[in-house]
């Protein structure tokens, strides 16, 4: 154990850390977008959101050697970088699945309802099926929705068995929920091609990277789609305000904003420095909750109908509330999720 002598740097906006680390290291809290070289240079580790940009311009001349993120994407880490001069990362894997989840069925039941669309034993195609993906699929299944499901990277390692082409996935669904990482295979994916393969009125959901989309693509596609549901933008926070004005659901990227998804968050990265640097009191550090007030909310859909199941969605989430609150004041990205109120997450059987 390091006591006194390691020195971290946490994002301010990261719940339940402060006090976590001062029994054994010197802290500094600084908001994650302001975190400079001055604030690195004689630090050992770094505890970030998305952002932090760590990459040679921030990180150089630094005695950095470990970098926990508490989100699940690292497209803000370079990686390289990192591996080139021995530095860890490490990412909150799946910390924040059930509450990408809860926010798809929320925003997919509420704007169904708002433009009376009937969900039908809809067909929807999951692009991503890893952590996320897997509880979207499951919550859908559960519902008797088709699943159509689209990850070469799982594909390439299981077998073709229940995958399918992404050309195959767009023109049969009339649901589209993307759930993968940004990387260079995803990067502005959804461009005018994929647009141009889906189905006249298909839902079109985006909960995982902005960038993952071409948003001028996908302006000159909205009048054919049907509902769009958007959360993560090019550019953030300077989000295109002509895009947020034509969606149907647009929030500020909090998809993943639930009580449970920031526990697991700062757990996993309190977790993954105390075993870097050795302190074996934190090994297993969990943070201290109310569980009958925070604990995640059980739903029985079975038997209901749609306008059952949109009352239930929309009372343990009311998605349109967020909504709301981010087109009165698109400016106030940041303050918005650094803010939020972090709601519970639901779960079935």
């Amino acid at each position: 154990m390091m006591e006194n002598r390691l020195k971290i740097v946490a994002d301010s906006n990261i719940p339940f850390l402060k006090g976590v680390f001062e029994p054994y290291a010197a802290v500094s809290y600084v908001d994650g977008l302001s975190i400079g070289k001055e604030d690195v240079a004689d630090a050992d580790a770094l505890i970030i959101r998305t952002r932090t940009r760590c990459n040679a311009g921030l990180l150089d001349g630094s005695g950095i050697s470990m970098i926990a993120t508490a989100t699940i994407g690292t497209d803000h880490i370079d990686a390289d970088y990192c591996k080139a001069r021995g530095i860890e990362v490490h990412n909150a894997q799946g910390c924040n699945a059930g509450g990408v989840m809860q926010y798809v069925f929320s925003a997919l039941y509420g704007t169904a309802s708002r433009k009376s669309i009937k969900l039908d034993h809809p067909v929807i195609g999951i692009i991503g099926v890893g952590n996320v993906g897997k509880k979207v699929e499951h919550l859908a299944r559960h519902l008797d929705f088709e699943v159509l499901r689209c990850d070469p990277p799982r594909a390439e390692k299981e077998g073709p068995d229940g995958f399918c082409s992404l050309d195959y996935l767009l023109s049969v669904s009339n649901i589209v929920t993307i759930h993968t990482p940004l990387d260079d295979t995803t990067r502005m994916m959804a461009d005018e091609d994929f647009f141009g393969l889906m189905r006249p009125g298909t839902f079109f959901i985006n909960a995982a990277r902005g960038e993952i989309v071409d948003e001028a693509a996908l302006l000159e596609a909205i009048p054919k789609l049907g509902p769009v549901i958007i959360d993560t933008w090019n550019n953030e926070p300077d989000i295109n305000l002509e895009l947020m004005d034509r969606v149907d659901i647009a929030t500020p990227h909090i998809a993943g904003y639930s009580y449970q998804g920031k526990l697991n968050a700062t757990a996993s990265s309190v977790q993954a420095v105390a075993r870097h640097f050795g302190i074996s009191e934190l090994y297993d550090f969990y943070p201290k909750y109310d569980e009958n007030e925070h604990a995640p909310v059980h739903l029985d859909l079975k038997g209901k109908n749609q306008g059952e199941i949109t009352s239930v969605f929309q009372y343990n989430y009311p998605i349109f509330t967020d909504d709301f609150m981010f087109r009165m004041a698109p400016q106030s990205f940041e303050q918005l999720r650094s803010g939020y109120k972090y709601r519970r997450e639901i779960y079935v059987d």
